[in-house]
């Protein structure tokens, strides 16, 4: 049974990052091919970051795009911070459930085929 539930919920708001974020889950890409272009952008500014995605031809880069317009409409709407203020302090990508699926073969054999998802997230920041 649970105790002191209200004093924890209190506790982890207290304790909860305040930096505009924003999280795209369970999407259709592998984790693995997601990080080659958060690599890219982790750092940069926000209008830099977003030129750099609108040309790397990855399909990952208007996924990632999107999330992190996404990150900056809720730092400027929510928080009203300055656009030219922000950078990207964090971005990842950790992986989400694994779809498993069978390929056929030969002699009647099937092989799996995992299809994996990924869990995108950004966290910005003021300079």
């Amino acid at each position: 049974m649970a105790t002191r539930t209200k004093e924890k919920a209190a506790a982890r708001k207290a304790n909860a990052d305040k930096r505009p974020q924003a999280h795209a889950r369970y999407v259709r890409i592998s984790p693995r091919k997601v990080k080659i272009v958060i690599d890219l952008i982790r750092g940069k500014n926000v209008d830099e970051a977003l030129a750099i995605l609108q040309y790397t031809p990855k399909a990952a880069s208007p996924v990632v795009a999107k999330v992190l317009e996404s990150a900056i409409a809720n730092a400027v709407n929510n928080q009203d911070l300055n656009r030219q203020n922000l950078y990207v302090a964090e971005v990842y990508a950790n992986p989400g459930p694994t779809l498993k699926r069978y390929v056929a073969r030969s002699r009647g054999s099937a092989s799996p085929m995992l299809k994996r998802t990924s869990h995108i997230s950004v966290v910005l920041d003021q300079k």
